[in-house]
């Protein structure tokens, strides 16, 4: 088997723009990453949207649905995102019509980050779902890969998803409870083994194990890059480390930020040596990798919203 380690290599950056999503109303931001200069690009993009991606110039994104007030949430929310009435939607770039439906709402439990593979299939973690699952980019070919015991409750709860499609290998985060250090990163085929189910899969590798609280994750340069909205000092951070060998348990991680305010979204250009992070305190950050062509830059805020954000991504050039 080959080491998933992913093969793009360094080019010239042209990205100029992020795509951010509000939580609540449910927006689609575009940002600016000169200025921090913000336009409303889709303006109901549904009840919490979290993952977003862009992709042969549609934009999809995942909604976590409308929730429950409840104030003894065990992730210390106040609001209850068990109801099943996520999905995944869609708005192709500059056609200014209405948003359409990939995965209706109520077809998936809680839609967090959202990734594709460049090939036209979407993958997604679905948090109160206990899952992670996937579906062309025409809403054919819904199913799972990942699903976890219901008996696991917040312990085998899904949010972050990468993909390597040249090594066929899924990347996914389990949080565990809030600020509890028993967070984890797991990977697996990213096809089913033959004779197994997504429910019993015999392939699963936990790679990292008592993470504070890991959320988004990026797949880049043969790194693995994470947020973790856990407790300080190791939790509200960035993170990265070497993608391990098969069978090999990661290295310790190294925290390229801290300070966040609840670390959400996760978008990295790894051409320009810059990693964005958009947190619930409304902040949009920009990191200069230690090994980049930003290396010695100092971080920056490129925009600070004072409203929550979730899911971030770039937005390739027109």
């Amino acid at each position: 088997m080959n080491t998933p380690v992913p093969t793009d290599a360094p080019t010239a950056s042209t990205h100029q723009r992020l795509l951010a999503l509000q939580l609540h109303p449910g927006r689609v931001l575009e940002v600016s990453i000169a200025d921090g200069r913000v336009r409303t690009l889709i303006e109901d993009a549904g009840a919490s949207p979290d993952g977003v991606v862009v992709d042969s110039g549609t934009v999809y994104w995942t909604t976590m649905g409308v929730p429950e007030a409840d104030p003894g949430t065990p992730d210390g929310t106040g609001y209850d995102y068990s109801p099943r009435n996520g999905g995944v939607h869609a708005w192709h770039l500059g056609d200014g019509g209405p948003r359409r439906d990939i995965v209706p709402d109520g077809m998936i439990t809680t839609g967090k980050q959202l990734t594709s593979d460049g090939a036209g299939t979407l993958y997604w973690g679905d948090r109160e779902g206990r899952r992670v699952s996937r579906a062309r980019v025409d809403g054919g070919g819904l199913g799972d890969l990942i699903v976890n015991p219901a008996g696991d409750g917040i312990m085998g709860e899904c949010v972050g998803v990468a993909v390597d499609p040249v090594h066929r290998y899924l990347y996914w985060t389990q949080k565990g409870p809030a600020k509890g250090g028993k967070g984890r990163i797991l990977r697996a085929g990213l096809d089913l083994p033959a004779g197994t189910s997504a429910g019993h899969r015999t392939d699963v590798e936990v790679l990292w194990s008592g993470l504070p609280e890991p959320i988004d994750l990026h797949l880049s340069g043969g790194w693995l890059y994470w947020t973790d909205r856990g407790a300080a000092p190791l939790g509200n951070t960035l993170n990265r480390a070497p993608v391990p060998a098969p069978g090999a348990a990661g290295g310790a991680p190294e925290i390229l930020s801290d300070g966040f305010t609840e670390a959400i979204g996760l978008a990295v250009d790894h051409a320009a040596g810059l990693a964005y992070v958009a947190d619930l305190g409304g902040h949009i950050r920009e990191v200069p990798l230690p090994d980049g062509p930003a290396a010695g830059r100092p971080q920056r805020e490129v925009a600070a919203l004072g409203t929550a954000l979730t899911g971030l991504c770039l937005l390739p050039p027109a």
